[in-house]
C-alpha cells in the first residue's frame, strides 16, 4: 500500500493523474466508482481535464460500487455519477452500469464479463467502511445488501437532509470483489476521516475495520490531505 499525504487540490489531483494515467495507457479500462462527497471534487478535476482534452474516458467501462435502497432519484449513487462524472465527461452512457435491486445477483459476473475491474476508486467512511461494507462485513463478501450503521446514517444525513432520511439499507460491490480490482485507489478528505484513514493503514486486518483489507493487496495507493493525514 501506498500512502500520499498532500494538500486538499494535490491530493486530488494526484489521484486524478493516477486515472489519468491508467485511461491512456488502457483506453477501455474497467472501472469501480464510488459515489460519496469526497468524489466530488475528484469529478470535478476528471470534468476539467476531458474538457482540456487530457484526458478520455470514452472507452472505459464504468461500474457504480454502491447504491442506497429507496432513495429519492436524485439523492441516489446513480445520479451523483451521472450528473456529476458521466455528463461532464466523455464516458458514454451505454458503458455504464449502477448497481440496483434487478442486477444484484448477476453483478459479480457481470464485472467479470467485462474482463474484470482495472481500477477501484474508492472513499473512506468515517467508521472506515469502503463502498458500504460496514464494519463486520467478511472479507470473502460479494456484492451485497447491507444494512448501514448509525455512524454512516450520520455521516450521510447532510445529503438527505437528516439522520432519519437516510436509507436503512444499501446495496455494494463486497469486499472480495473491491480487492480483487487490479489497481484500488482510494481518497480520503477532511478530519473527519483522520482516525479513519489511521485504523485503515495500521488496524489488524480483519472485518472490525473493512479498509484495514486493503493492506492486502499489492496496489492500492492512498490519497490523504493533510487533515485527513494528521494523525498517521
Amino acid at each position: 500500500m501506498k500512502t500520499i499525504c498532500a494538500s486538499y487540490q494535490e491530493a486530488v489531483a494526484a489521484a486524478a493523474d493516477q486515472i489519468t494515467e491508467l485511461a491512456a495507457s488502457k483506453p477501455e479500462a474497467v472501472l469501480a466508482v464510488a459515489a460519496g462527497e469526497t468524489m466530488v471534487p475528484l469529478f470535478a478535476e476528471l470534468a476539467d481535464r476531458c474538457q482540456q482534452g487530457r484526458l478520455s474516458l470514452k472507452d472505459c467501462r464504468l461500474f457504480s460500487v454502491a447504491e442506497y435502497i429507496g432513495a429519492e432519484p436524485g439523492k441516489t449513487c446513480r445520479h451523483m455519477l451521472e450528473s456529476q462524472l458521466v455528463e461532464k465527461t466523455n464516458l458514454q452512457p451505454e458503458n455504464c452500469v449502477f448497481l440496483e435491486e434487478e442486477n444484484l445477483d448477476q453483478y459479480d459476473r457481470l464485472i467479470a464479463s467485462a474482463g474484470g475491474l482495472d481500477l477501484a476508486v474508492l472513499g473512506l467512511g468515517v467508521n472506515a467502511h469502503i463502498g458500504f461494507n460496514e464494519p463486520a462485513t467478511p472479507f470473502d463478501s460479494l456484492t451485497h445488501r447491507q444494512k448501514l450503521t448509525d455512524a454512516t446514517k450520520r455521516q450521510k444525513a447532510a445529503r438527505f437532509g437528516g439522520f432519519e432520511a437516510v436509507p436503512a439499507y444499501g446495496l455494494t460491490m463486497g469486499i472480495k470483489t473491491l480487492v480483487e480490482a487490479r489497481e484500488i485507489l482510494l481518497l480520503a478528505l477532511g478530519e473527519e476521516k483522520a482516525e479513519a484513514a489511521f485504523k485503515m493503514l495500521y488496524a489488524r486486518t480483519d472485518s472490525a475495520v473493512p479498509a484495514a483489507f486493503l493492506q492486502l493487496p499489492s496496489r492500492v495507493t492512498v490519497y490523504l490531505d493533510e487533515a485527513a493525514g494528521a494523525k498517521l
